[in-house]
């Protein structure tokens, strides 16, 4: 792997905060730890939200996620594309790519398995001015600005 650059582990950072408030007890927000998502995958996402407390996981790693986040600078092409359909697959409802590059939020959402490959039905790009509540959480509005370094 690459090494991190400092703005990314900014980004990881400032994500990690803001999902922390807004999704509050009885979720466990994960930094860069694995998910069990098949019997041949088990990525490591910049942030996954997921339910319950890290005690819940000392036996196995979570195997969903109500929420998944990727923080793309260089990996930018990978995360939209290879990492989409791998979460697609898996059924994550909630995937965002928090884009350095453009200082947008890419929202995937719907994920289907029909067709060709997995993927999300529904893709929305958030800017920097504006607000997203994900869908675990959707009384909570979170600044785009706030997750960006």
């Amino acid at each position: 792997m690459t090494p991190q650059g400092s703005r990314h582990a900014t980004a990881v950072r400032l994500v990690e905060e803001a999902l922390r408030q807004a999704f509050g007890q009885g979720f466990d927000v994960r930094v860069q730890l694995p998910l069990a998502i098949d019997p041949d995958s088990e990525p490591e996402p910049d942030l996954a939200v997921v339910p319950g407390s890290p005690r819940d996981y000392k036996d196995a790693h979570p195997r969903t996620a109500v929420l998944v986040v990727e923080v793309a600078d260089a990996t930018l092409a990978f995360d939209r594309e290879r990492r989409a359909r791998l979460y697609a697959r898996a059924g994550i409802q909630d995937y965002w790519v928090l884009n350095l590059v453009e200082r947008q939020l890419e929202v995937h959402r719907t994920p289907t398995t029909s067709g060709q490959s997995p993927r999300y039905q529904d893709i929305r790009t958030i800017t920097a001015s504006q607000s997203i509540a994900p869908l675990g959480c959707p009384d909570v509005s979170i600044a785009v600005a706030d997750l960006l370094p």
